[in-house]
C-alpha cells in the first residue's frame, strides 16, 4: 500500500501561486482541511485537487458559496455525476452571463465613440 502524499503549506502555496494567509482563509472557510500536526499543516491530494477546483472556480467568476456547493458534491457517492452535472450546468450559466456582459460592454463602447466622435466633430472655439 502507498503512503498518502502530503504537502507543506510552503509548498502549495509555490505551486498555486497563493498566500498562507489564503490557503488559512480557505481553511476557515472548510474548503479545505489540512491535518493538523501541532502547528503544521499538512495538506492531502484531497486538499490539493480541492484548491486547484477553488482557484479555477475564483478565476471565472464564481462564488465561494458556489464552489463549496459543487466540491460539496464530490462526496455525493455517486461516482461524481451529480458533481459533473451540476458543474456543467453553472458553467453554462456563466458563460450565458459573460455572454451578456460582453454584449452590454460592446455596446457601451459604441455609444461612447460615437459620443467621442460627435464632441471632435462640434466646433472648436
Amino acid at each position: 500500500m502507498l503512503a498518502a502524499r502530503h504537502f507543506s503549506i510552503g509548498e502549495m502555496c509555490d505551486e498555486f501561486s497563493v498566500t498562507a494567509r489564503a490557503l488559512r482563509f480557505y481553511e476557515d472557510e472548510q474548503l479545505i482541511s489540512p491535518e493538523r500536526r501541532g502547528t503544521q499543516r499538512l495538506y492531502s491530494e484531497r486538499d490539493r485537487a480541492r484548491l486547484a477546483w477553488i482557484l479555477r472556480g475564483k478565476r471565472v467568476g464564481f462564488s465561494l458559496a458556489d464552489i463549496r456547493e459543487m466540491l460539496d458534491l464530490y462526496d455525493v457517492g455517486d461516482h461524481r455525476e451529480t458533481q459533473r452535472l451540476v458543474t456543467l450546468e453553472r458553467c453554462r450559466n456563466r458563460i450565458a452571463t459573460l455572454e451578456r456582459q460582453r454584449e452590454d460592454i460592446d455596446t457601451t463602447i459604441a455609444e461612447l465613440t460615437d459620443f467621442i466622435t460627435l464632441i471632435d466633430a462640434s466646433p472648436k472655439e
